[in-house]
């Protein structure tokens, strides 16, 4: 399924939030390069695996779609379950489950006496509705944390009119749930704890559901942020594949920079995002918004010159594999720095490989989205708002 996934949270909610503008194995074999090794083994309690359209999803839904797994728990207990098809997206801030895979009990969050829903609107039109209740989360063999999480629920009293066409199970959504670990601590923030026409957060009686403001701690939160040690970002590391893709790559998401002696930055440069979670990327002399986002499976952004495909609407299908470069910024415009990368024919490579991992595919967008095809053959650096390491303090990027 080609699908041209983008899960960065519609930027009207990010700068109304003042938060991020984000938001089964494979059997097939390669048709050029086959499968590149993996990155050097990272071990550790504060590892865990990456499998991009490998063994930690349930389905290859759609391409570049990198998977891993979470233990759930009933808070305060050792009664837990683990799952796996969670979609890593360092788009979003918070873990987000279906009802349908969950078999643990978790502690409802509540406004005013009466239950906490939550809509989360995608870029592609997509979205997500349902209850947040408190879990105990484990990340890879770090501590459990006890912390809001969503319960993709469509059923759940009556969602708001922007999630009115939400995601009703993972067959839908082609995932069990997310686990975002952008570089904010929740997924809206102050204007969320003060605002109750957000349009993110709703109090729900019986079958109706009006907006609400919730206090910090009990929004969706990024559980990194709540490690006791680990806690001042992730590292995101996948291997480089051949031009011509390859069936599924294994890579690992390490938590904590610079609080161990695994995930010791080197020879990287930190670019500062802003407060709704972007950069600046300037490409063909123009300055766009820029960010950089597992949740997206390909490179998208604006080039009138790149024609798109007959097929596959959405994505870019030049005769030939076309080099081009652009520059990101720091916020504030410095630091800055090239990075170079190449777009193919989409129709030519889903068609005529059984390959579901690619670095050189893309389409049409507004901004700048540096999706999965960025990460491969790099660690990339996603530091938490607030917290301090060698790299400065998050919000930041470094790669």
């Amino acid at each position: 399924m080609p699908s041209n996934k983008l899960l960065h949270i519609l930027l009207i909610l990010a700068l109304v939030a003042g938060h991020a503008a984000c938001g089964g194995d494979d059997s097939g074999s390669s048709s050029g390069g086959g499968t590149p090794p993996a990155p050097p083994v990272v071990s550790g309690d504060n590892v865990l695996a990456i499998t991009v359209n490998g063994s930690l999803c349930s389905s290859n839904s759609y391409i570049n779609k990198p998977c891993l797994s979470v233990t759930i728990c009933t808070p305060g207990t050792s009664t837990c379950q683990t799952i796996n098809d969670i979609l890593l997206d360092t788009g979003d801030s918070g873990l987000r489950i279906f009802k349908q895979v969950l078999s643990v009990s978790l502690t409802p969050v509540t406004s005013g006496g009466n239950p906490v829903a939550e809509c989360i609107q995608y870029v592609d039109g997509s979205s997500v509705w349902g209850p947040v209740k408190v879990a105990g989360v484990v990340l890879g063999n770090e501590p459990a944390v006890q912390v809001p999480i969503q319960v993709i629920d469509s059923t759940f009293g009556t969602a708001s009119a922007g999630c009115s066409g939400a995601y009703q199970t993972p067959a839908d959504a082609g995932y069990n749930g997310t686990l975002g670990v952008s570089f904010f601590a929740q997924d809206c923030g102050t204007a969320c704890s003060t605002g109750t026409a957000i349009g993110i957060y709703y109090a729900c009686s019986g079958a109706t559901c009006n907006g609400t403001a919730v206090a910090l701690a009990n929004q969706v939160q990024n559980p990194v942020a709540l490690l006791p040690v680990d806690n001042n970002g992730v590292i995101v590391q996948l291997p480089s594949v051949p031009a011509s893709g390859s069936p599924s790559v294994n890579g690992y998401l390490v938590l904590g920079i610079g609080t161990r002696s695994n995930n010791v930055p080197s020879a990287v440069t930190a670019y500062a995002a802003d407060a709704s979670g972007n950069f600046i990327t300037s490409f063909t002399g123009i300055d766009y918004t820029g960010f950089i986002d597992t949740g997206s499976n390909g490179l998208f952004f604006p080039s009138p010159s790149l024609p798109d495909c007959t097929t596959y609407s959405g994505w870019f299908c030049p005769s030939s594999t076309q080099n081009l470069s652009a520059t990101n910024k720091g916020a504030s415009g410095a630091p800055s720095g090239v990075t170079s990368f190449q777009i193919a024919n989409f129709e030519t490579l889903f068609v005529t490989t059984t390959n579901n991992v690619f670095d050189d595919i893309g389409g049409d967008n507004v901004d700048f989205d540096w999706g999965l095809p960025f990460h491969l053959g790099r660690n990339v650096y996603i530091g938490i708002e607030g917290k301090a390491s060698s790299l400065g303090t998050g919000p930041y990027w470094a790669y």
